[in-house]
This record gives structure tokens, sequence and C-alpha cells, in this order.
């Protein structure tokens, strides 16, 4: 990179992935300039990443309280015209949700570095924003640990992967009955064994619906069919995923399971650059490696993903949709974890999916799945 400075936008700046891709800039001194930083609710953390990174946009979803950030002298923007602005190298999706939907393509079709994390665009217009980036000449560089391994095993080989094989931790319900899981909480769902995350992407990895979505994503960004990914349980979190080529042979990126790592990848890119706040592997103290497969039957989420990623079409959108609300409503004690695959299952059954969907096709899809996500909830299901 020589002496170049990245200008970066970070959407989603007061989460989980925005505030330790922060922490990455914070350790990386002189790399980057901070242009825009946008927020939900979390005004009074955004107030101090701005008086800390100075952007030049600022977005955030509060306008009730417009009043608290009226003197940054920030330039205040939505998210698709800071993802799209002239300035800015490298857009930084750690948004949750649908929220990043929109201004991820505002990215991808102005050419942008799109360094995302948010895993529901890809899920819900995969074949939209892959076809946008063709025509722009955009970079989508992956941010989750599992693609940001599989992106690294591939980089250099000149054939495709004959498989990809994601690896789970399992969440904390791993070895669960089905009865066990129908008593617990959102409090202990949020406890990840290995991961800090936000609170849907670790809900959804104690149903396992992130795998299923990470299916979704790699089909999209590796231009690999659904039938060749697959998921295995690996609770140690060393091994963050595989790729088997067309000899027989595997590769494999392990590292310490720490966000940050696939984070400070994605920003640097093509460099790889040493950070002593990152923490290393001790490979004395690592045991053993365990593997197991996902078990489908207590865990129903990931074979509905994977139902929904071989229908194709707004079946993918629909799944995000309904998780999405279903998640919210577990979090707020509405239903029981249980009920979260029950819920998602009850909508993709009614829905009749739109092969090559357009964009109007997907939002009409999420509406009505969240919609009729939230009726069948008020049914007691």
């Amino acid at each position: 990179m020589g002496n170049s400075v990245k200008n970066l936008a970070i959407l989603g700046a007061t989460g989980s992935i925005g505030r330790q891709t922060l922490q990455v800039i914070r350790s990386l001194p002189g790399r980057f300039r901070i242009m825009g930083l946008t927020a939900g609710q979390n005004l009074d953390l955004l107030a101090k990443q701005i008086a800390e990174f100075q952007p030049k946009f600022i977005y955030y979803q509060s306008v009730n309280k417009h009043h608290k950030l009226t003197d940054t002298g920030c330039e205040f923007l939505s998210l698709e015209e800071i993802a799209s602005q002239p300035e800015v190298d490298t857009v930084v999706i750690a948004t949750s949700g649908k929220a990043g939907l929109l201004a991820t393509l505002a990215a991808v079709r102005a050419g942008k570095n799109v360094a995302i994390a948010n895993k529901e665009p890809l899920v819900m217009a995969g074949e939209i924003i892959t076809r946008e980036a063709k025509v722009s000449g955009a970079r989508i560089l992956p941010i989750d640990s599992e693609h940001s391994a599989v992106w690294q095993c591939l980089n250099g080989e000149p054939q495709p992967p004959a498989r990809i094989i994601l690896t789970a931790s399992g969440g904390p319900f791993r070895g669960y009955s089905t009865q066990e899981l129908n008593n617990v909480t959102a409090s202990q769902a949020l406890k990840h064994p290995s991961w800090q995350m936000g609170k849907k992407v670790t809900i959804d990895s104690a149903t396992l619906m992130n795998k299923g979505l990470e299916i979704i994503e790699a089909h999209w960004l590796f231009n690999v069919p659904i039938d060749k990914i697959s998921v295995i349980i690996h609770p140690q979190s060393i091994i963050h995923s595989m790729v088997e080529f067309a000899d027989g042979s595997f590769k494999a990126q392990l590292s310490y399971p720490d966000m940050r790592l696939p984070i400070q990848y994605a920003l640097t890119y093509p460099e790889r650059v040493p950070n002593p706040e990152l923490p290393k592997l001790e490979w004395s103290k690592i045991k053993t490696f365990t593997f197991e497969p996902p078990d489908f039957t207590t865990f129903p989420c990931l074979k509905l993903a994977i139902k929904a990623a071989k229908t194709g079409g707004t079946g993918p959108t629909v799944l995000c949709a309904a998780d999405e609300v279903a998640v919210e409503l577990f979090m707020k004690d509405a239903i029981k974890f249980t009920e979260l695959a029950c819920l998602v299952k009850q909508v993709l059954q009614e829905h009749k999916p739109i092969p090559n969907p357009t964009l109007e096709d997907i939002m009409q899809a999420d509406n009505w799945a969240r919609e009729y996500t939230l009726k069948l909830a008020g049914k007691k299901i």
C-alpha cells in the first residue's frame, strides 16, 4: 500500500463489528481516514466516535434527537449517499439485518471496495449485487470469519474449489435436546462460547441459522453451487473454514477466534500487516481439534436455510425477513427459542418464490414476510 491512506465509511459504527473495525484502525495509525460514520440509536457512542475520528459525513436513525449532534460540523447524508461518496475508497457494511441492503447496492454500483460483515444483503439480493459488481468493477471483501477464510484459501488458486466446508462452533446449546432448548432464555442464547458478536448474529449462531445464511453468501461470493457447500461443527473455533480442491487436497485458514483479524485483512488487502493488539494462537496449549456433523433435527433452522437456498428466487429474502422478526420476538420473550424455526418454516411454506427477482420483488417479499411472521406470532404458534 506504500504511503497511500485509505478513506473509509463505516456503516453501523456503534455495533459490534463497527466498534471492532475502529479498534483495528486505532491500532494501525496513519493507514486510514474515516470519511463517514453511521449508527442507529446509540447516539452517545456515535458522538464520541465523531469527536475522535472527525468524519466528513454522518447518518443516524434517531432523527428526533437530531439536536444532540448538530454541532459536529459533519454533513448529514443517507446511508446510500455516504456509501457512494467519491472521496470514499472502502465501505464497511457493519449494519444488522436488512438495513445494509440498499447501501451495499449503492456502494457496489459506485465501484467501491465493499468490506461486508452483514449477511442479509447477499442473502436477499446476491444475484443483483454480484451482477452490479461485475459491471462497476467493485470488489466485495468478506469480513465474516468463515468467508474470509475461504477467500484466503482461494487466493492464488487458478481452478475453482471442488467443495467449501464452513465451520461452526455449534453455539451455546450444542448437544441440547429439543426439550432443553424449549426452556432456554435470550440471555442464555446471547452467551456465545467463542465469538464477540452483535445480538442478532449471536442468536442466529445459537439456532445455526447463521450457517445457513453463510452457505447462501458463499454461493454468491465464490460462485460455487449450493450443493458443494457444507457445514461441519468445530467447537474450538480455530479452523475458520476449509476448501477442498479437485485433487483431494484441502486448504484451511486457522487463527485465534477474534473478528478483528478478518476485519483487518479486508481493510489492508492485499497486504498482511502486523498488529500487536491481535491475539496469537499458542499451539502448545491446543490439545485437540474435533469435528461433528450438524444436528439438523434439533437445530432445524440450518435445514430451512439450505432448502430456501436451493429454492432460490425470493426464498432467501423471505428466510431472512422471517428470521429477523422471529429473533426480535424471541429477544422480547414473545416466543420460545424452539418457536423461531417454527415461525420461519410456516412463513416459507406460505411463500410462492419469484425466480430471478427484481429489487422491487425482493422488497415486496421482505415486507410480506415480516408482516406474515408477526401475524403468525400473534396467533401464538
